[in-house]
């Protein structure tokens, strides 16, 4: 007899993917054609298999224009959709007064319905937004372009947002699923299709679409700029000394001095004003800056310790992997524009 698995691995589940007019259709056509993968690659004929049934839905058939300028055809409406096992919100433009709340009433029902009746809920990149308004989320964690983050968690601050990571999987059931910045959505697609076709699945999907898992995380994309809104103005100028004078000896004790605090009030002030302590404040612009010598310039990776700051280039490369999650060497390969050779 075939085992739970097996059985699992044979039903064909269908995926919804939401269309909005907030929507980008880089996402939207991506998803669509990675997680239709086997009938577009000619992959079932060599007996691989990717068991969904993909659908762009949205709130009326037909044509709809999209955010990105683009317009795209909606398949179904939600009205007629009583069940889907697999329901994703593609990236949004938030626009530039932010995420408004209660736009898509009919959507935000739905898609509570449609969760209630045994859906997994998926969001890529900013999609979270939308699910953040079925306060299914509330308490759970969840990821969102880094980009996005601070105005996600003051719109929702009930959920704990993990921009540095590529994906999150929430839930009593791993029925809530969120992909990070940008092309994460990668990630999204890769995980359901190894969750309900396999490992095996993804593999030949991956090296199909030539797609990567994000296994370093985010924090490599992401750049740091200190909070520059707390109101405290001997701290701001401390920070506007300190982007230029980063890499001094001591700035830390240059700092106190020229504040003329004390040096305890300073440091409490600091970190209050910045969310960071002194010290971890300098590491970030350091690591910062170090970044961008290694995407520019050939310069050897212990002069650019120097540069930014630290004679010992050993304790510089632990301190940018742990701040980066990977090695200076590997960010630089990663993030160098590669000289593409002449015929």
């Amino acid at each position: 007899m075939p085992t739970q698995a097996a059985f699992s691995m044979s039903v064909v589940r269908h995926v919804s993917l939401v269309a909005l007019p907030d929507a980008v259709v880089s996402t939207i056509a991506g998803l669509f054609d990675v997680m239709n993968g086997v009938s577009l690659s000619g992959m079932a004929a060599e007996g691989a298999r990717v068991p969904f049934h993909v659908e762009i839905v949205g709130e009326a058939e037909g044509a709809l224009g999209l955010a990105s300028q683009m317009p795209i055809h909606v398949q179904r409406a939600i009205d007629s959709i009583e069940y889907s096992d697999v329901v994703i919100v593609p990236s949004v433009l938030p626009g530039t007064d932010g995420w408004q709340p209660g736009r898509y009433p009919r959507l935000v029902a739905w898609l509570k319905q449609m969760h209630q009746r045994g859906a997994i809920l998926c969001s890529a990149c900013s999609g979270i937004f939308l699910l953040a308004e079925t306060g299914l989320f509330d308490g759970k964690d969840a990821t969102v372009h880094f980009g996005y983050a601070k105005a996600f968690q003051q719109a929702f601050p009930a959920i704990p947002i993990h921009p540095e990571r590529a994906l999150m999987v929430s839930g009593l059931r791993e029925d809530l699923v969120s992909s990070g910045a940008s092309m994460s959505w990668h990630d999204l697609a890769l995980y359901l299709v190894t969750r309900y076709a396999g490992a095996v699945s993804a593999q030949e999907i991956a090296r199909r679409f030539a797609l990567q898992w994000h296994q370093d995380g985010l924090s490599p994309y992401i750049i740091f700029e200190g909070r520059m809104d707390h109101g405290d103005g001997d701290i701001e100028g401390a920070q506007r000394w300190l982007a230029d004078h980063f890499s001094v000896a001591h700035p830390v004790e240059e700092m106190i001095n020229r504040s003329m605090l004390t040096e305890r009030t300073f440091k409490r002030r600091f970190a209050s004003a910045t969310g960071l302590t002194p010290i971890a404040y300098i590491q970030r612009l350091r690591v910062e800056d170090a970044k961008r010598r290694l995407e520019r310039t050939d310069m050897p990776i212990d002069e650019i310790s120097w540069r930014v700051g630290y004679e010992d280039a050993a304790f510089f490369r632990r301190l940018f992997k742990r701040s980066t999650g990977v090695t200076p060497s590997v960010y630089r390969r990663r993030f160098r524009i590669p000289r593409v050779p002449a015929a």
